[in-house]
């Protein structure tokens, strides 16, 4: 059965050869020579009663000799019986071409095209519409956190002087600790919430830093925090390590790194804090034995907190995933529900100081 392609190219070789024959009917007997018709996409040629060649511009084998449109791969060709004895003696006429599916092929990729980018704009259109609730709601908790800053600050500042200052004159008493390690705690939040509104504004110049003895700080700044819950941390710190970085920013690493390790800590366990040197690079890692993670592609997202009962407000491995990006920082994650986590930070060499 033939396809419309083929149907309009037998259409275009009748057309040719009603051409050739009016030439031919034009031609008057008087005239010293007869001046065959030439075409830049067609070939024709008139071939006596066995098909021999009178004159033809054919450089193509016939393989079938019918009357009629014939089509042999790419190559068409139509052949018409002519009167006797009328046009140089000629028989037949025989007109050919070779099918292009260039436009076909064009068209068709046009028409995949579109109906591609079709579905992508209709794919984004809804997408979007499904995804606008949560960036409503996103966007409102980042002025939520924006407005509850400056509010923070003061009161907090507050309670840290005067619990200070009544441990100077007073004995030391657990109440007061319990105090202390909420502040902490608080005041975590609180620099989580200060960096996530001042990052995209501000310039965090890199400097050396002790690495080793800013570790020991941040761990026994967080000591009575972990004694809430009769948590040891129990550390194994190389020495005489120093990076290249922003403090503030190694500080939100190390500080969300150790307040969740004390959050989803099992009570009366340990926590296990690790500088080491392997393979060139410093790698520094916290290890919990508490609840796990069940779904670990999702907990640098901002806002996602796996468990809800424990508090807070799901910024916190935001912040610490854009830190180590942009500080090109490695990290890998081994965790086990119910059993714990460790989270290991890989530091590349260029951060490395000569000491």
């Amino acid at each position: 059965m033939k396809n419309i392609h083929s149907i309009k190219n037998e259409i275009l070789l009748k057309e040719k050869a009603f051409l050739v024959i009016q030439s031919m009917q034009e031609y008057n007997q008087n005239e010293p020579y007869f001046e065959y018709p030439r075409f830049k996409t067609f070939e024709s040629g008139l071939y006596d009663e066995k098909f021999v060649p009178i004159f033809s511009l054919l450089d193509y084998a016939i393989q079938d000799f019918k009357e009629g449109y014939h089509l042999e791969g790419n190559d068409a060709y139509l052949i018409i019986k002519l009167p006797k004895n009328r046009y140089f003696g000629a028989s037949y006429l025989i007109v050919k071409n070779s099918i292009s599916f260039a436009n076909v092929y064009e068209k068709v990729t046009i028409i995949l095209f579109s109906i591609v980018l079709l579905i992508f704009m209709l794919s984004m259109f809804f997408l979007n519409r499904f995804a606008q609730p949560f960036k409503t709601m996103n966007a409102k908790l980042d002025n939520f956190i924006k407005d509850s800053i400056h509010e923070i600050n003061t009161p907090l500042s507050i309670i840290n002087v005067n619990i200070d200052l009544y441990n100077r004159k007073n004995p030391t008493n657990k109440y007061m600790q319990r105090m202390k390690a909420a502040t902490k705690v608080l005041s975590n939040i609180y620099n989580d919430m200060d960096y996530l509104i001042k990052h995209e504004r501000l310039k965090f110049d890199k400097e050396t830093i002790h690495l080793s003895a800013f570790l020991k700080e941040r761990i026994e700044y967080f000591s009575e925090v972990a004694l809430m819950k009769n948590l040891v941390i129990k550390s194994n710190i190389k020495e005489a390590v120093f990076i290249f970085m922003n403090p503030q920013q190694l500080q939100r690493v190390i500080d969300n790194n150790i307040s969740n390790a004390i959050k989803y800590s099992y009570e009366n366990n340990t926590i296990e804090i690790d500088l080491s040197l392997q393979e060139k690079c410093y790698r520094m890692s916290f290890k919990d034995y508490g609840v796990g993670i069940d779904d670990v592609d999702k907990i640098f997202s901002r806002y996602y907190r796996e468990d809800t009962k424990k508090g807070g407000f799901g910024i916190g491995l935001n912040i610490v995933r854009s830190i180590i990006e942009e500080a090109h920082i490695e990290v890998k994650i081994i965790s086990e529900l119910k059993k714990g986590t460790t989270f290991t930070y890989i530091f590349p060499q260029a951060m490395k100081v000569a000491t």
